[in-house]
């Protein structure tokens, strides 16, 4: 690919690229001497399992690879034991080094549905700060300011506020930029979020005589509300590793609005061409592709298929989940029956779904929470479009 069809690829759905014209610069040098530019993001493995979220950066990674380019997949796993507070008021709780390599380890089973196992090169940043001495550690903490460091957003805004900082979080950023001099990173890729840990990157770079990265950030993606970011606590992800029938049911929910962020964060498909699909076509379509990334080709257009016989022609699926329940006094409570079968996490959910007129039971719909269950069945229990179970009383 020349410089030119490179950049409009390699900038799209970026939020910044800073210093401005430092890509083009760096893609052109890179091509003078005859290299593949080095491509860093870093992970710190919090939790073992990914969702779209998270891929957003594994994407733009994907498509540096595309370029020709190395990319150099940094799993945090010893800053992953410090915790870092970025976005939020509070520090986040530290891991124990033997939970960041679970969590490392499944990260890399995941990240290799979408990038080239070729071109990535998997780094873990104990390599060099888990041998820092004290002394090299102070060095690098003479690189920056107090001044500096309160310019970080989530910090300004708890010293204004009179919420204590830890010194230690005052390091992780430094470690973070540290990461790029023992890289010697041409690009770091990260979060809107990250701003100001990716550019202490360029700063400490700077002080140690090396060539200063590229900075490219990345826009948080919006979870299936279309309003929260993508979270496993807010319910609203679609996670890397969920069965191809939950992903595909789970991205025919978006909104139409959102399907079209999602085409461009999570894919190189182009644009012009999705806009002049149906939205119901391209949103199937969209879907489809995701489904296909994770579980090989093939597996969207089945789970297309059979999300279509299940609601465009109300149908019930074939792998309905069967359970049973012991009666209480001949009964069972429909509240009871819908969390422990799984259909709800909690009786204020199942509470709540029933108000909302999201039951139906043998076809019928059930707005009474109340309602009881006899001995007998089976009994075809149906929440909302996607969730079906099988229960017998007994």
């Amino acid at each position: 690919m020349n410089i030119h069809e490179q950049m409009e690829l390699l900038t799209r759905g970026t939020l910044e690229v800073l210093p401005a014209g430092s890509l083009e610069a760096k893609l052109k040098q890179a091509q003078k001497e005859g290299r593949p530019l080095r491509v860093k993001a870093g992970f710190d493995p919090t939790a073992p399992d990914l969702h779209l979220g998270h891929t957003v950066l594994l994407e733009k990674l994907r498509q540096f690879q595309h370029c020709g380019h190395q990319v150099v997949f940094l799993i945090g796993d010893f800053t992953g034991t410090i915790g870092d507070p970025t976005g939020k008021n509070e520090t986040r709780p530290p891991l124990t080094h033997d939970e960041v390599l679970l969590n490392a380890e499944s990260y890399k089973e995941q990240v290799f549905k979408i990038l080239d196992p070729k071109r990535t090169e998997v780094r873990f940043n104990s390599e060099w700060l888990g041998n820092l001495t004290a002394a090299d550690l102070i060095r690098i903490a003479g690189k920056a300011t107090v001044a500096r460091m309160l310019e970080r957003d989530d910090f300004e805004k708890r010293y204004k506020g009179g919420q204590s900082i830890a010194i230690h979080e005052f390091l992780y950023p430094l470690v973070q930029g540290y990461d790029s001099v023992a890289l010697d990173a041409d690009v770091e890729l990260g979060g809107n979020d990250q701003k100001f840990n990716l550019l202490m990157g360029r700063q400490l770079q700077d002080a140690y005589g090396k060539a200063q990265q590229v900075i490219m950030t990345m826009p948080l993606l919006e979870g299936l509300d279309g309003v929260n970011k993508m979270s496993k606590s807010l319910g609203n992800y679609v996670g890397v590793a969920e069965a191809p029938k939950e992903q595909f049911g789970k991205l025919m929910s978006i909104s139409d609005e959102l399907m079209f962020k999602y085409y461009e964060l999570l894919t190189d498909i182009d644009m012009d061409g999705v806009r002049a699909m149906h939205p119901m076509e391209a949103k199937k379509s969209l879907a489809a592709t995701i489904v296909d990334r994770f579980h090989g080709e093939g597996a969207g257009a089945e789970a297309r298929a059979g999300f279509e016989a299940q609601f465009t022609r109300n149908e019930i699926p074939d792998d309905v989940p069967e359970a049973v329940m012991s009666a209480e006094d001949g009964s069972v409570w429909i509240v009871h029956a819908l969390t422990q079968t799984g259909l709800t996490a909690s009786n204020g959910e199942a509470i709540r779904m029933i108000r909302q007129n999201a039951l139906s039971i043998d076809g019928e719909k059930v707005a009474d929470k109340d309602f009881r269950l006899n001995t007998g069945g089976p009994y075809l229990l149906k929440l909302g479009k996607r969730k079906f179970v099988s229960l017998t009383v007994s």
